[in-house]
């Protein structure tokens, strides 16, 4: 050892005590030069995000289990936000909130990290929404589209189908390039578990990323998960990439931030809620759109899903997601229990991107369908009372309830766009009309093999954006008659 070497520079540490702790927060005392959003590292190994800044103390949300904390450890600066994992390697993995890894396949070699909170990209770095997101589910597809770069609400009580909408969704990029993840807020761990064994049997899990803060998690993280969530998706669109993002749910999430905030002692509002909580769901969704080349040229596409009680659509967090996202699926328990799946109730599921963003072939069927259904239920209501029915509108009832039967479509079978548009138009033609259930079903099975077989150039014609003609209308009728007269049995064919 030299005994002129010169001595290191001191180094100058802010050390805090923990003052409180319970139940995912803590109170920190002595880091009075601490900012808002600045991560912690307290000396048994858990992080915490300061979330409140008060005269003397500091209200910490811990990213970790509040039973490795104790009272009187120490707490450091570390004069960093929090921040996730990002990079390629996360595509096919399952993975918490700051992109550790969950599953059985090894550490994630990945070294870039941002922060989970970001800046939305200005007005003139977005572009026009004018691309469709192919869900290949028929009624939304058809009336309810959704664009590459739109927030797109799936809302509805509790087992109306909303994650399974959410994962057919995710099935059906199988054939295109867009990259998906998959957000769970505050889910079961079985239900966690179904969502990523349909994934990886639907062939997309190699290009999903699951992101978990299930029940089990501390409250920090399922309040931190969605924001990793958009972080991870600005990653990829930045290389101009298209990327779709679930996030299963804000209400969970929305209840998280209440959990934490009443613990911090914030003033509570309405539903007990804190008065930022638009705000927090505001700038997470406010990060999606399509962008220009200058931004990336990519793009995020957000389909936030969000739990009612009772149908109850002006409750607090619901009307708050309605207002920020640009139109909702509303999926309606009336209809769950009619057996029609995907439950979606075009009364009030509405997009207020619209045509813009849909096929012209879409475009020239969906106004008819809107119509056709809304004069149907209607109609539906008063045939209820048994009152007498001229045949006009005995005829309008039956092509109704014809329609909507053509409108059903089983779990994890997303149809391709040629597909959906002969069921659609055979519907409307009246192909369907007086089939049973059963029999409209056997229709739609045998149409499946045939459209793939002969209408291959339509399909083409369709995906780069060509009208439908009315020969290729006939074209598709003929095909249905055709597979009804195979079918023969109980089915007479319609002339």
């Amino acid at each position: 050892m030299l005994l002129n070497a010169p001595s290191p520079a001191p180094r100058i540490s802010e050390i805090g005590v923990v003052a409180e702790v319970g139940d995912g927060i803590a109170v920190v005392a002595g880091l009075e030069q601490a900012l808002s959003d600045e991560l912690l590292q307290f000396a048994s190994g858990v992080q915490g995000i300061v979330l409140d800044l008060e005269p003397g103390h500091l209200g910490v949300v811990l990213l970790g289990s509040s039973d490795r904390v104790t009272i009187g450890e120490s707490v450091i600066r570390t004069q960093k936000v929090v921040s996730t994992k990002v990079g390629d390697a996360l595509l096919g993995r399952v993975v918490d909130a700051l992109g550790n890894p969950l599953d059985d396949k090894g550490t994630i070699n990945i070294q870039t990290v941002r922060p989970v909170e970001a800046e939305a990209p200005k007005i003139l770095d977005r572009k026009t929404i004018s691309r469709p997101l192919k869900t290949g589910i028929k009624v939304i597809d058809a009336a309810v589209p959704v664009g590459l770069g739109q927030r797109q609400l799936i809302i509805g009580d509790r087992q109306t189908g909303k994650t399974s909408l959410a994962v057919d969704t995710i099935l059906n990029q199988k054939n295109s390039d867009v990259i998906c993840i998959y957000c769970a807020i505050g889910q079961r761990g079985d239900a966690v578990a179904k969502v990523i064994g349909a994934i990886q049997e639907g062939g997309m899990a190699k290009r999903t990323i699951v992101l978990v803060a299930g029940d089990e998690a501390a409250a920090g993280l399922a309040y931190v998960a969605p924001y990793a969530a958009l972080t991870m998706a600005e990653y990829f669109s930045g290389q101009s990439k298209d990327v779709l993002v679930i996030l299963d749910d804000l209400t969970h999430h929305a209840r998280s931030y209440r959990e934490l905030s009443l613990l911090l002692r914030r003033p509570p509002g309405r539903e007990a809620f804190p008065g930022d909580i638009f705000y927090i769901h505001a700038r997470l969704l406010e990060r999606a759109g399509q962008f220009t080349e200058a931004a990336g040229g990519g793009s995020i596409t957000v389909l936030p899903v969000v739990e009612t009680q009772a149908e109850n659509l002006s409750a607090y967090i619901p009307t708050n997601l309605i207002s920020i996202t640009d139109g909702q699926i509303y999926l309606s328990p009336r209809l769950v229990r009619k057996n029609q799946f995907p439950a979606v109730d075009l009364g009030v599921s509405v997009s207020r991107v619209g045509g813009k963003a849909q096929t012209k072939a879409f475009r020239s069927v969906a106004g008819n369908l809107r119509v056709t259904l809304s004069q149907f239920e209607e109609l539906e209501g008063f045939a209820r009372f048994g009152t007498r029915l001229d045949d006009a509108t005995r005829s309008r009832l039956i092509r109704g309830t014809a329609v909507r039967a053509a409108l059903r479509q089983a779990e994890r079978d997303p149809m391709p766009t040629v597909e959906q548009l002969t069921v659609l138009v055979s519907a409307m033609e009246g192909q369907f009309d007086g089939l049973s259930e059963d029999e409209t079903l056997r229709v739609m099975a045998k149409l499946k093999t045939a459209v793939a077989r002969e209408l291959e150039d339509i399909a083409d014609r369709i995906d780069e954006n060509a009208p439908l003609k009315d020969e290729d209308r006939n074209r598709m009728v003929d095909l249905c008659r055709d597979a009804l007269k195979s079918l023969g049995g109980s089915i007479d064919p319609i002339t």
